[in-house]
């Protein structure tokens, strides 16, 4: 029985969730918040370590800003993304703007730019606004 290690995004509890128990909207331990909302979790810098350093779902971040027009288009593609990829794929946001030093030490120089990761590790990368049927493409491209 394989099992996957998820923090909770209400009260950042790592949890234990058997990998056949992920499509069942598996709840914090600790705290009985769902841990794979259907939107994108939003995240800080230390918010993000904490994923990175603990998570064994591949883990996609959109990194974005406020005021930036590309970003805010692909917004609602990539919060739909989320809900179809609960149980294979964590997907967040990171505000660039509000956490710059976080947004430097990945070295996002154009935004948004979508990472993903595995166990911690950049496994691919993509820069500029994705249509949905691009962002589900590149998403089930993902080596996972």
């Amino acid at each position: 029985m394989s099992e996957h290690f998820l923090i909770c995004p209400a009260c950042q509890a790592k949890n234990r969730v058997p990998a056949e128990r992920l499509d069942q909207d598996p709840s914090c331990g600790k705290c009985k918040t769902a841990l794979q909302p259907s939107h994108p979790l939003e995240l800080d810098g230390n918010r993000l370590d904490r994923l990175l350093a603990n998570e064994t779902l591949p883990l996609v971040v959109d990194f974005w800003a406020p005021w930036c027009g590309p970003c805010q288009s692909m917004a609602p593609v990539f919060s739909a993304a989320a809900g179809q990829t609960k149980g294979r794929l964590r997907l967040a946001k990171l505000d660039t703007e509000a956490h710059q030093a976080a947004a430097a030490r990945f070295g996002i120089r154009s935004i948004p730019t979508l990472i993903a990761f595995r166990q911690g590790q950049e496994i691919a990368r993509q820069s500029g606004a994705l249509s949905a049927g691009q962002l589900q493409q590149w998403l089930q491209s993902l080596p996972v």
